[in-house]
C-alpha cells in the first residue's frame, strides 16, 4: 500500500511506497506538520546559543505554568485519586523531570556561548578499566540538599580523555547552525515526562527539529503538553500529533523525516526496523531492514537488585525491603527500569530475615490498580509460568521465589512491565557472591538498561577495588549503588540508555542515549550512589564508612506518609524558587 507525501516546495503529492495508507483527514494534518518543521527548522539554526539559552527560560516558565493541570491529569488517567499517595509519582515523573532538565541545558548553553565546555567546572578522575569518570552530581547547592547524600557520575568509553570528553562536550551546539532535518519521536505511554524529555534531547544534542506523536495513553495530556511547550511549538520547532500505530508506522517511513527515536518495547521497535510478522523475522535474518534511516531507542529489560550479604540491622532490613518493593511497585510496575528480579546469597545468614521483611513490605505497599494495556496479560501469564507464585495484596501482584531445581527462565527473560517481582538465590558471600551475581545479570537477564546493588557500608570496605572492579564488570547503561536507578532517570546531567553495543538486528535495550544534559560524547554509563541508611541512621556514617544523609526516607518509597506532598513541594520548589515554602516542605519530608 502507499501513501501521499506532500513536497513542501510544491503542491504535487510524492509517493512513500513503505508508507501504510491513511484516511486523507488523518494524513493531511500530518503532513501539515512536517511542512511546519521543515520551515521551523530553518529558524532554529539561525537562532544563536544566546538565544536559544533564552528559549529554554521561557519554556521554563510555561512548564511551570502547566505543572499542577499535567500532574493532576497523569495520576487521573492512572486511576490515582485525589489525595491518594502515590499522586506525587507524577509531579516527579513529569514536571520536576522537565522544569530540572531544563535548568540543565540552559547551563550547558550558557557555558558554550560563552565560550567555555560545559564540562569545564566538573570535576574528572579515573574509574577501573582505563576509564574516565566525571562527577555530574550534585554540581548546585540545592541538588546537594533536596537530594542529600546522593551522587551521580558518567563513565566514559574505555579510552577517552579528558581534553576529548571536555572538547566534544556540546554535541549538536557546538555546530548550532548546522541542520539536521525533521525527526519523529514516538512518546513512551508510561512515564509522562519521557515524551518531551526525548523531544529536549533531540533539539539540543542533534539540532534536530521535531513531531512528537503521543502514546495513546497520554492523549489527555496532549493539551497540557502544547502549552507547556508553546515556545517551541510557535516557531515551528515541534509539533505534537496523537494517534496509534499506524500513524507511527506512516511517520516513520516519511520520505521528510531523517530520524526515527522511540521509547518502547522491542517488538515495536523491530516492527519499525524490519517489518512485521514472519517477513520482517526474515529480513532481520538477512539483515536487510525495512527502514532506510538513523533510529535511536529506549526499550527496557529485566532489571536486577543484587543483595549483597552483610551484617544488617532489623530497621536496614526493613528499610531495603521497603526500598526493593519501591522499584518493583513505583507506577504499578509499569517502568521500563522497574527492578525485577532480586539476586540474593543463598549463603547469607540473614537471608530469610531479609525475605520475611520484603514479603511484609510487598503486602503492605499502597493499593492500585495494573493501569498500563494488556497488563492483565502479564499477569496470567506469570500465573501459567509460575503457579506457587505467592499472590500478595488481593491478588494484585505476583512474587515468585525460585526454589531449587525451579526454572527461572520466563521471570529472567520476559519484561513482565506489571507488578511481578522474582527472588533468585546464588551461592557465596562476599566477593564470591557479587562476581557470581554480575555474571548472572550479564548472561542470564535480558536487557542493560539499569541494574541496582545494595550494600552495608562495611561490606563495601571490605570489598575495596575488588567492588569497583565489580561493578566495572556489570554491562548496563544505568547502576544504582544504594539507590534506584530510577533516581538516574531524574537526574539531567546524568545519561539514559542501554550498554553500548547493541546492533539493529540485537537492539537489546535500545541504541544510543537521552537526558546527558551536558552534551557529552561517548558515553559508556553512568551511576548513582546513595546512603544505606537515611536519617536519623545515617548520623552512623561520620565516624566510619558510608554516606552521611540529612534526608529521612526517599520521598520516591511507596512507603512514604509523606511522599506525594514532599514531590509536589520539591517540583514547586523548582518552579519559583520560593525557600519559605521549601522550608515547609523539608519539614513535611521528615514526617516520611
Amino acid at each position: 500500500m502507499s501513501a501521499t507525501v506532500t513536497n513542501p516546495a510544491s503542491k504535487k503529492p510524492q509517493v512513500a511506497a513503505s508508507a501504510p495508507a491513511l484516511p486523507d483527514e488523518v494524513r493531511e494534518p500530518l503532513d501539515a506538520a512536517i511542512r511546519m518543521l521543515e520551515v521551523g527548522q530553518s529558524t532554529w539554526r539561525h537562532l544563536t546559543l544566546a538565544q536559544r539559552a533564552r528559549l529554554l527560560g521561557r519554556l521554563h516558565a510555561t512548564v511551570s505554568a502547566s505543572a499542577e493541570e499535567w500532574a493532576d491529569i497523569a495520576a487521573t488517567s492512572k486511576e490515582l485519586e485525589p489525595g491518594h499517595p502515590l499522586r506525587g509519582e507524577e509531579w516527579l515523573g513529569g514536571p520536576y523531570a522537565v522544569l530540572t532538565a531544563l535548568e540543565a541545558y540552559r547551563t550547558s548553553v550558557r557555558a558554550l556561548a560563552q565560550g567555555e565546555s560545559p564540562l569545564a567546572r566538573v570535576r574528572t578522575d579515573a574509574a577501573p578499566g582505563g576509564r574516565l569518570c566525571a562527577r555530574v552530581f550534585p554540581l548546585t547547592a540545592i541538588d546537594g540538599l533536596l537530594l542529600s547524600g546522593y551522587s551521580g557520575e558518567v563513565w566514559f568509553e574505555p579510552g577517552v580523555t579528558e581534553a576529548e570528553a571536555r572538547r566534544n562536550a556540546g554535541l549538536g551546539q557546538l555546530t548550532p547552525t548546522t541542520p539536521a532535518g525533521v525527526g519523529v519521536v514516538l512518546g513512551a505511554g508510561n512515564v509522562s515526562a519521557i515524551p518531551v524529555l526525548d523531544v529536549l534531547y533531540e533539539l539540543m544534542a542533534s539540532n534536530r527539529v521535531v513531531l512528537l506523536k503521543v502514546n495513546p495513553t497520554q492523549d489527555a495530556l496532549l493539551p497540557v503538553f502544547e502549552r507547556a511547550l508553546a515556545p517551541l511549538i510557535e516557531p515551528g520547532f515541534v509539533r505534537i500529533v496523537r494517534g496509534a500505530g499506524d500513524v507511527g508506522a506512516y511517520l516513520t517511513t516519511h520520505r521528510s523525516i531523517s530520524h526515527v527515536h522511540i521509547t518502547g518495547a522491542t517488538p515495536t521497535f523491530d516492527a519499525i526496523v524490519w517489518g512485521p510478522g514472519a517477513n520482517g523475522e526474515r529480513r532481520r535474518r538477512a539483515n536487510r531492514p525495512l527502514l532506510k534511516k538513523p533510529i535511536t531507542a529506549e526499550l527496557g529489560g529485566v532489571s536486577p537488585i543484587i543483595i549483597v550479604p552483610g551484617e544488617w540491622s532489623t530497621a536496614d532490613l526493613r528499610f531495603h525491603a521497603e526500598h526493593v518493593v519501591t522499584m518493583r511497585l513505583q507506577n504499578s510496575g509499569h517502568n521500563c527500569i522497574a527492578g525485577q528480579i532480586v539476586l540474593l546469597s543463598a549463603d547469607w545468614p540473614q537471608r530469610e530475615a531479609f525475605l520475611d521483611a520484603l514479603r511484609v513490605a510487598y503486602e503492605a505497599a499502597p493499593r492500585r490498580s495494573a493501569w498500563y494495556p494488556r497488563s492483565d496479560e502479564k499477569l496470567q501469564g506469570a500465573a501459567s509460568d509460575y503457579p506457587d507464585a505467592s499472590w500478595c495484596a488481593d491478588g494484585t501482584r505476583a512474587l515468585i521465589e525460585i526454589g531449587a531445581g525451579d526454572d527461572a527462565t520466563a521471570l529472567e527473560t520476559t519484561e513482565y512491565f506489571a507488578p511481578i517481582l522474582g527472588v533468585v538465590s546464588l551461592p557465596g558471600t562476599g566477593q564470591e557472591f557479587l562476581d557470581a551475581a554480575v555474571a548472572h545479570a550479564n548472561e542470564k537477564l535480558t536487557g542493560t538498561l539499569g541494574a541496582n546493588l545494595l550494600i552495608d557500608p562495611a561490606a563495601e570496605a571490605a570489598l575495596g577495588d575488588g567492588f569497583e572492579r565489580a561493578i566495572a564488570d556489570l554491562h548496563y547503561g544505568a547502576i544504582a549503588i544504594n539507590s534506584w536507578t530510577a533516581f538516574g532517570f531524574l537526574i539531567p546531567t546524568l545519561t539514559w540508555g542501554g550498554f553500548p553495543g547493541s546492533t539493529l538486528q540485537n537492539v537489546v535495550s535500545g541504541m544510543g542515549v537521552v537526558h546527558n544534559a551536558l552534551l557529552l560524547d561517548r558515553v559508556e554509563r553512568s551511576l548513582t550512589r546513595g546512603p544505606f541508611r537515611p536519617l536519623p541512621r545515617s548520623v552512623s556514617a561520620l565516624a566510619g564508612p558510608g554516606r552521611f544523609s540529612v534526608l529521612p526516607k526517599p520521598s520516591w518509597f511507596v512507603t512514604s506518609r509523606t511522599g506525594a506532598t514532599v514531590s509536589e513541594g520539591f517540583t514547586r520548589f523548582r518552579m519559583d524558587g520560593n525557600w519559605a515554602r521549601l522550608m515547609g516542605t523539608l519539614v513535611q519530608a521528615f514526617r516520611a
